[in-house]
């Protein structure tokens, strides 16, 4: 019997807000909510965002008067609604207007020369040929230059490139824990992985009373690293910029340090680590390895997800030089018009010219079914599989290729034997990798109008989420996972809100990619796609809450069912206390620094197994031999 993964929590942070209880989403779809759900909505953000602070059981502003929650929207809507989604790249990043850089400068001397005084020790190494030093008192010296002077001098720019998707302004992971000199993306991990932890209603403590200290897996991983002076950016620049290199920058710096900040500080996990880095298609290589595991009986629970904070001018620059940014030039002629409106330069599926980066961390926890039957864990839905393939030969390494052709296609196969056809032809939609260049609109498009055309789909919905929060890379596909679950849980189809009509170009004849928000009835799956650099392609199939309930109860019975709904109860419970706290500001993150710490001396070993000090279950060593026809 193949276990089947569960989606029992997600939590994170993009430009839309935080992840958990689909806030989000609803930020997205903000004019389609009902009253309730807006000012829930419109509360967490302004907390979020520390324009509210709660205290005493009462919201303030930042000038200390009370403020109810039903004012919230009139007081700071807009304010709100400016500071989320894509936009203008703020003063925390950088300037866009007057980027640094240090500009080349070639010195001809007058008659006289250069001269100049500085301390001796500041004399650079080996000193040039043509320099004349002449002693001074107190360790100076004097310099006379006959010849020209190359030197750097530090200078602004106007940067082309001048939006993303930012976290939404004012929020401040690094002012929730004690962040101890760490980049902006590993801040970020902590605060999604807490989030996602805390919205599953279960206490960690109480997941690991059930299963092995081995039977749990963080995957996860970032594709640029944590590019922050903090990190890499500091190993590669300080010593450039006359700065020492720390002891921290470069293992701060790995890719893998998402996977690895949350065993250390937030689970204390000794079950499997991994990381695997596909470009675009990140999160989902992390989430195909957990499902693989899980499907294998290796692991019970998982923690899938990315981190990235690479808004900064080096790789804004990096990927505006090879064109793949939409930059205010393109835009204006694009547009016919003399400004640029940031809110719109990300345009999946429309008259576009590349894409708009974005940061974001996002984080699923996994449960086989078994273990979310026995502990009422709530089911937002369930990962039927995901499929990753390349795309051969290459003549251009970023150019997209035939791989995603063979992942849609296998989702789509899988879904519709699990599901039947009737399910894929009028209750399934797509999550698209929809990156907003010229190129990925045509190519991806007609992807799905093949597919759709041989899998017999009509009017096949088509969601773009890069179109509000940019493409944050690594999490991007994490991204997409989270308008999925919003879509199951609201019936709210986002379009394309950035664009006036779909491009000519677009193959569109089997799709329905709206330019407006819709209701949508209920739906059974999701397709999440994923195009990457290098032929990194991944699609995976995620069904509904509705289906997989169903699924739970054809293989568990009616009265196994009855009892899981009724420890859900106490779950649901937790859950809207959670969400109740978050939306104040209230997020209790999980960083256990040097808490908890194994003495390896304390481990005892057995030849059938092992015994971790902290955990509950033994771990069962292999004893069996896998190969017993060949040995």
């Amino acid at each position: 019997m193949t276990a089947l993964p569960l989606i029992v929590g997600m939590g994170g942070i993009n430009a839309a807000g935080r992840t958990s209880f689909h806030q989000g989403f609803r930020r997205i779809v903000i004019d389609k909510l009902n009253a309730r759900a807006r000012q829930e909505t419109f509360v967490g953000l302004a907390t979020l965002m520390n324009l509210v602070s709660y205290r005493e059981g009462q919201l303030f502003d930042q000038e200390g008067k009370a403020i109810a929650p039903a004012d919230i929207e009139s007081v700071f809507g807009e304010q709100i609604l400016n500071g989320t989604l894509i936009r203008k790249i703020e003063n925390n990043h950088f300037d866009p207007d007057a980027t640094p850089w240090h500009q080349k400068m070639t010195l001809t001397p007058s008659e006289q020369g250069f001269s100049f005084e500085t301390r001796k020790r500041d004399l650079p190494t080996p000193l040039p040929s043509s320099w004349q030093v002449t002693e001074l008192d107190d360790g100076r010296v004097k310099v006379d230059i006959p010849d020209n002077l190359d030197i750097k001098h530090h200078s602004v720019r106007d940067n082309p490139i001048k939006a993303a998707g930012q976290f939404p302004t004012g929020f401040k992971p690094e002012n929730l824990y004690n962040s101890r000199y760490q980049p902006r993306g590993l801040q970020a991990t902590i605060f999604g992985a807490s989030d996602a932890i805390h919205s599953t209603g279960i206490a960690w403590e109480d997941i690991l009373e059930k299963i092995g200290a081995d039977q749990i897996g963080v995957y996860s991983a970032s594709v640029m690293g944590q590019v922050q002076n903090e990190g890499l950016g500091g190993m590669m620049n300080n010593r450039l910029r006359g700065d020492r290199v720390s002891t921290k920058n470069l293992a701060l710096g790995l890719n893998t340090m998402s996977t690895d900040f949350i065993n250390a500080y937030v689970t204390g996990n000794v079950g499997t680590t991994f990381t695997a880095s596909g470009a675009c298609a990140t999160f989902l290589y992390n989430m195909r390895a957990a499902v693989q595991d899980m499907q294998a009986g290796r692991i019970r629970v998982a923690i899938v997800g990315s981190a990235e904070a690479a808004v900064t001018p080096e790789v804004v620059e990096g990927f505006g030089n090879m064109s793949a940014l939409a930059n205010e030039e393109g835009l204006k002629r694009l547009d016919g018009t003399d400004s640029v409106d940031h809110r719109r330069t990300s345009r999946p599926f429309g008259e576009n010219c590349g894409f708009t980066i974005g940061e974001g961390a996002q984080f699923a926890v996994l449960m086989d079914d078994e273990l979310a039957l026995e502990m009422g864990a709530q089911v937002m839905g369930s990962v039927a599989d995901v499929f990753v393939n390349a795309d051969g030969f290459k003549k251009s390494i970023t150019a997209p290729g035939p791989g995603n052709y063979i992942t849609m296609a296998k989702s789509v196969a899988l879904a519709k034997s699990i599901l039947g056809g009737e399910a894929l032809e009028q209750r399934s939609f797509i999550l698209a990798h929809g990156s907003s260049t010229p190129q990925n609109r045509v190519t991806e498009s007609l992807i799905y109008d093949r597919i759709a055309d041989s899998f017999n789909i009509s009017n096949w919905p088509v969601a773009a989420p890069k179109a509000f929060v940019g493409h944050t890379i690594g999490p991007a596909s994490g991204d997409q996972l989270a308008m999925a679950l919003g879509i199951f849980a609201h019936n709210i189809m986002p379009g394309v809100t950035t664009i006036d009509k779909v491009a000519d170009d677009v193959h569109d004849e089997r799709l329905n990619i709206a330019t407006e928000h819709w209701t949508c009835p209920d739906m059974d799956v999701a397709f999440i796609n994923s195009k990457g650099f290098g032929g990194n392609n991944a699609t995976a199939a995620i069904f509904s809450p509705k289906v997989t309930l169903s699924m739970m109860e054809k293989r568990y019975g009616k009265e196994a069912f009855a009892g899981y709904q009724q420890k859900l109860q106490q779950v649901e419970q937790a859950q809207a206390r959670y969400q109740q706290n978050a939306d104040n500001g209230q997020f209790g993150l999980i960083y256990k620094f040097g808490q908890g710490q194994i003495d390896e001396n304390d481990i005892k070993i057995s030849e059938q197994s092992i015994s971790v000090p902290g955990f509950k279950h033994d771990i069962t060593l292999p004893t069996s031999n896998p190969f017993e026809d060949m040995v």
